[in-house]
């Protein structure tokens, strides 16, 4: 039997899994203990992980995370303040499906866009989108947006993200085109998607960093009501690391 027209075929079909697992199966040189049925399951398994991995790989590269992080590698040892069972209870994503949010709140290199993002990645293994976006960049690419016809565009595909992270909030206080830009794009998600925001200020302090109280009221409303809160505590893990590290040794 010629197999490589079957091989074309499956190609040109873009079944290029179950393609690559019959060519496997040619090199094997007890492929005809198996039956066709078994030897069709493999095929079809190879395809649907191929196709899964390749939809993963998409989603991580829309998300654009700032840190390559999984919550595999989330540090419980130091003295952090991390609820080990709310991260467990976070990891199966169920608060993305019912719509919630999530703050991360603590001092400065304690861990906050590296636990972020380990949960994006995560959200995005369990085939949620995801998008990263950096509070102060993003309000200068809104703002370029404007001007250029993005705006619309830009807020849509924003809007519809199931899982948007918010990092570094507070870097800045919120004048009112910025309040009411972000308000009018949590406006859009509240109860249809959900929003993780990081910062180092607590959440008592939030409402002085947006100019205008009674957009300031409508936006923290919609944030922290349905939120789920991690405050994390003790020195700089950057910090910690850099001393773990020795120095180059100088002539």
């Amino acid at each position: 039997m010629l197999i490589h027209p079957t091989l074309d075929h499956l190609r040109t079909l873009r079944l290029t899994g179950m393609a690559k697992a019959l060519e496997e199966q040619m090199q094997m040189p007890d492929i005809d203990s198996l039956s066709f049925e078994q030897r069709l399951g493999l095929m079809v398994d190879r395809e649907v992980t191929d196709r899964e991995n390749r939809h993963l790989q998409t989603r991580l590269k829309k998300a654009r995370l700032r840190q390559s992080a999984s919550v595999e590698d989330v540090d419980y040892h130091s003295s952090r303040g991390i609820d080990k069972a709310l991260i467990a209870k976070l990891q199966s994503c169920h608060w993305i499906k019912e719509h919630h949010n999530l703050i991360i709140t603590g001092p400065t290199g304690t861990g906050k866009t590296f636990l972020a993002c380990a949960l994006a990645h995560k959200a995005c293994r369990e085939g949620f989108s995801s998008l990263y976006l950096r509070i102060p960049r993003f309000f200068q690419d809104l703002l370029i947006s404007k001007g250029d016809g993005r705006y619309g565009k830009l807020f849509a595909s924003i809007a519809k993200t199931h899982l948007l992270l918010l990092d570094d909030w507070g870097m800045s206080k919120l004048n009112e085109e910025q309040s009411r830009d972000l308000l009018e794009l949590i406006d859009d998600r509240h109860g249809l998607r959900s929003t993780l925001i990081t910062s180092q200020f607590p959440i008592d302090h939030w409402h002085e960093l947006i100019e205008d109280p009674t957009i300031a009221d409508a936006i923290l409303d919609r944030i922290i009501h349905n939120a789920y809160k991690i405050n994390l505590k003790g020195d700089s893990m950057r910090k910690k690391r850099s001393k773990l590290t020795p120095s180059p040794h100088k002539d």
